[in-house]
């Protein structure tokens, strides 16, 4: 292998990402971020590393189209193994597309989706499947499809990895979106930008088109170079920042309100814990729970046993009066939320107006992605957005809005 460091390979964003894999702390990287973000690069040299520390093991890399793989992963595949200093030890052919290391006969095989009948068959002439790698997973059809490819190519084996790498589109619903904010265990989540690449591995065309960019249109900036989800100029909530809340931070949290709100199957029953920092206008979602088909007796213990008592702040739907009353009974300090014309318009428009809404992602989940996929309707005909707050898969931004309803009530907001 060649005598050039690994540090000089991978660009800097990945080194922490390099010694997790390295030690085993993960068995799939979902890789996302802008352009000249390098995570590509880095891919293809850990798919390659990670070939030659498991002698029995090939890899197959996937498109969602079979004409982009040659200019793409293919091509990609082969600058790996010329970086590495590996090229005389590796056959690269394109017909049929794979790369064979020639010490011990492990293939990379190359393959588009246009015809997944080939993935069913495929058999490996030596050892088993153990590495897969989705480029541009946005492109594929959905979960069930990568899933699909995962079930027929990694089988066989002692152990498997998969890197799942795009750039994520603007809409927060897109189905990858939704995957890479999904918390798995083995799952390593990893963001990138160009702004981590050595700028020599860029050139200057590719720093000054993107300054460009930064001035001319700034959302579209963030979105192609900085790899944000920024939306479809329908979104409702533009001040999310979903990320951890640390312990001690939530330790420290002495004014907790909570708010649920009921529904029954198909909707969910949903609950939340918030804190709100006047000083700073952020909002802290905490906490959540979420349940279907599940008696009032029931998610009242789940309360319970999260150490609610008669003594915390509770608001709920008061389109169930029943429940709320059933909720006293068991020893909540349940209220009814007093609602009212233009409640939901004045709820809402206080929650967008906060500076930021704080939504630890790995405590909920559901909360994360109600609002982050929640946005305006537009009218099928003009494509105008429409007035008004869609009734539809709200369920925690319903039960946040009441819990918060004893802040924005009073503001007069």
């Amino acid at each position: 292998m060649t005598t050039c460091k690994l540090s000089e390979l991978f660009s800097p964003a990945f080194y922490d990402v390099h010694r997790q894999i390295k030690a085993g702390k993960a068995t799939e990287l979902v890789a996302k971020g802008g352009r000249g973000s390098a995570k590509s690069s880095y891919i293809s040299l850990e798919l390659i590393l990670l070939l030659l520390r498991r002698p029995d093991c090939n890899a197959v890399v996937v498109r969602r189209v079979d004409k982009t793989l040659r200019t793409s992963v293919y091509a990609q595949v082969c600058w790996a193994i010329g970086a590495l200093g590996l090229s005389a030890k590796f056959k690269c052919t394109v017909s049929p597309m794979e790369c064979t290391y020639l010490p011990t006969g492990q293939k990379i095989f190359f393959f588009g989706l246009d015809d997944p009948g080939k993935l069913k068959s495929l058999k490996a002439p030596h050892g088993y499947i153990g590495l897969l790698w989705f480029e541009e997973l946005d492109q594929f059809d959905g979960p069930e499809q990568v899933r699909n490819v995962e079930q027929s190519c990694l089988r066989g084996g002692p152990d498997a990895f998969t890197f799942k790498s795009f750039n994520p589109p603007p809409s927060a619903r897109n189905w990858a979106n939704r995957y890479a904010r999904e918390e798995r265990p083995g799952k390593l989540v990893h963001h990138s930008t160009y702004q981590t690449t050595p700028p020599a591995w860029l050139g200057p065309r590719f720093l000054a088109d993107a300054e460009h960019l930064q001035k001319a249109n700034p959302t579209a900036y963030r979105n192609e170079y900085g790899g944000e989800v920024v939306g479809s100029g329908t979104a409702v909530f533009e001040n999310l920042a979903l990320e951890p809340i640390p312990d001690e931070q939530l330790a420290a949290f002495d004014r907790r309100l909570y708010g649920v709100d009921w529904g029954w199957y198909p909707d969910p029953w949903a609950f939340n814990g918030v804190q709100y920092d006047a000083a700073r206008g952020t909002l802290y979602i905490f906490d959540e729970l979420t349940r279907r088909r599940t008696s009032n007796r029931d998610t009242a213990s789940l309360l319970l046993d999260r150490g609610l008592t008669a003594a915390d702040w509770i608001t709920a739907d008061s389109a169930e009066p029943k429940s709320v009353q059933d909720y006293k009974a068991y020893g909540l300090g349940c209220r009814a939320a007093k609602k009212g014309p233009g409640s939901v318009e004045a709820g809402m428009k206080w929650l967008q107006s906060l500076a930021r809404i704080v939504i630890d992602p790995a405590r909920c989940p559901d909360t994360a992605a109600e609002f982050s996929e929640y946005e305006y309707e537009r009218d099928p005909r003009s494509g105008e957005v429409l007035p008004g707050y869609p009734d539809l898969n709200n369920h925690h931004i319903d039960a946040v809005r009441y819990a918060t309803e004893v802040i924005w009530k009073r503001r007069g907001a």
